[in-house]
């Protein structure tokens, strides 16, 4: 089974809550939205410690430092293909217009015999837990739930 580590970052203002989720960047995804993006995640390398691997992925996919901890363990989900996905939740500030993502490239148009290049991440959005959980890849929704129930645990 492939896994993967990723974060959750989240601000406070007040009692509002947001969470950063990601638009996974290329033609495939250009015109969707509900139930597509993401959280910054990747695949974790032979070895590798899940949480590094997790802000590896996310300097790598936003182009920004990982935030400084402290991390909440947030577990494991299952998404639809069978990808297990680790993650962790940071209270953190990232403003979407310094995002910069790598990028990666593929055929386009498909059999064009021409190479692309695109961002894997063409855009993020700090976004309430409501619309995180319609935009976001449904199995991920439910990270947004943990982080909701360790936030309200918390002193």
């Amino acid at each position: 089974m492939k896994q993967s580590a990723g974060i959750l970052a989240y601000r406070r203002s007040g009692d509002l809550i947001e969470v950063l989720i990601a638009h996974p960047g290329g033609p495939f995804w250009a015109k969707r939205d509900e139930g597509v993006w993401s959280i910054p995640k990747g695949e974790v390398d032979d070895g590798e410690d899940y949480l590094l691997a997790a802000r590896r992925e996310f300097s790598e996919e936003l182009g920004v430092a990982s935030p400084d901890g402290p991390y909440l363990e947030l577990g494991a989900i299952i998404q639809k293909a069978g990808k297990e996905v680790l993650a962790w939740a940071v209270e953190a500030d990232v403003d979407p217009n310094e995002v910069l993502s790598n990028t990666f490239t593929i055929e386009w148009p498909p059999r064009s015999g021409r190479q692309a290049e695109f961002p894997e991440i063409d855009r993020v959005a700090w976004v309430t837990p409501d619309e995180a959980r319609v935009r976001l890849n449904p199995a991920q929704a439910e990270l947004v739930e943990r982080l909701l129930s360790r936030l309200e645990r918390s002193p």
